[in-house]
């Protein structure tokens, strides 16, 4: 094999990444990858691994057209990570906003399927009645904060000691991205 000179390796394994819209038979690779999260790191505060009937009633929540969608990432057809942007708030005047998720595979951090993700979920929002998304991280996961931050989000807030997980207290970083007409602004 030739020597992988700069990001080569990464642009190929962006260019072999699939992204397509969800389906049921997504969510066991879904909740495997999200509960790696959820047992060795403080990316989620959620305590115990989520359930099958959970993340099935998670699911209900999307669809294939709308504010609330949900892609998955393959690579030669292994489930690498996953992106949604979801309802952000309950009430009405909050419909114009979403918060956005992203979750990949461990050994597929920093080799473009975060990237895809993100490609694919804007785009399909391009259109809907949305104003801002925003992206809750918790503190430090700079690989995230990098992601975001080529999207175009930027920070708002910064909430100290906002969730507590393995004894400890952590910050979390709140991110706003524009969508519609004033992202294209």
């Amino acid at each position: 094999m030739p020597p992988i000179v700069g990001n080569t390796l990464v642009r190929v394994i962006h260019a072999r990444v699939q992204v397509r819209p969800a389906a049921e038979k997504d969510l066991e690779a879904i909740n495997d990858i999200y509960n790696h999260y959820v047992v060795e790191s403080h990316f989620t505060f959620d305590l115990e691994p989520v359930e099958m009937e959970v993340r099935r009633e998670w699911f209900s929540h999307y669809g294939t057209s709308g504010r609330y969608r949900l892609f998955v990432a393959l690579d030669e057809e292994q489930m690498v990570g996953y992106a949604s942007s979801s309802r952000f708030r309950p009430k009405p005047g909050y419909e114009t906003s979403v918060e956005t998720s992203i979750y990949l595979a461990p050994d597929a951090i920093g080799k473009g399927a975060g990237s895809k993700l993100y490609e694919t979920l804007f785009k399909s929002l391009e259109g809907e009645d949305l104003h801002r998304a925003y992206a809750g991280i918790a503190l430090p996961n700079p690989p995230s904060i990098e992601l975001h931050e080529r999207f175009g989000f930027k920070r708002v807030a910064h909430y100290t000691e906002q969730g507590r997980k393995y004894g400890r207290y952590w910050d979390v970083a709140w991110f706003e991205k524009p969508l519609g007409r004033e992202a294209g602004a």
